[in-house]
């Protein structure tokens, strides 16, 4: 038998404000008994794992170890970057290709990276670009 994600969890300051976040991102609801000042709060976004925002005592100091990486469903990669920088987000770097493969890096307000990819459209016409080029590189 094997093992599945039962939840994500992310270590932050303020639980409430980062779930408040990510809950515009996924586009679903902070748990009904989260508060400010708790020091757990709980995302339960359609489709994945449990997302758990954990209060600890220390800031972020270096690059995450682990990351998310969204693809956009109903927009494009470039209309969700901006739908998540008008939420909070910031730019850390953009590293779309030019054949349209690649991904952008934004930070969440406590400064966790995650990965905006192309919506899946977009990554096949990266992909089929990059065939046509003879480009075998990642998308």
């Amino acid at each position: 038998m094997s093992s599945t994600i039962h939840n994500i969890s992310i270590d932050c300051h303020d639980t409430y404000a980062l779930a408040g976040f990510w809950a515009q991102v996924f586009d679903c609801p902070r748990q009904p008994d989260d508060f400010p000042g708790d020091p757990e709060a709980m995302l339960l976004p359609p489709g994945g794992p449990e997302v758990l925002f954990i209060a600890v005592p220390e800031g972020k100091t270096v690059k995450n170890r682990l990351h998310l990486d969204l693809q956009p469903a109903d927009r494009t990669r470039a209309e969700e970057v901006e739908r998540l920088l008008g939420i909070g987000a910031t730019l850390v770097a953009d590293q779309v290709s030019p054949t349209g493969g690649g991904w952008v890096v934004l930070a969440d307000p406590e400064g966790n990276e995650f990965c905006v990819l192309g919506n899946a459209a977009e990554r096949a016409a990266a992909a089929a670009a990059r065939a046509a080029a003879g480009d075998d590189a990642a998308a």
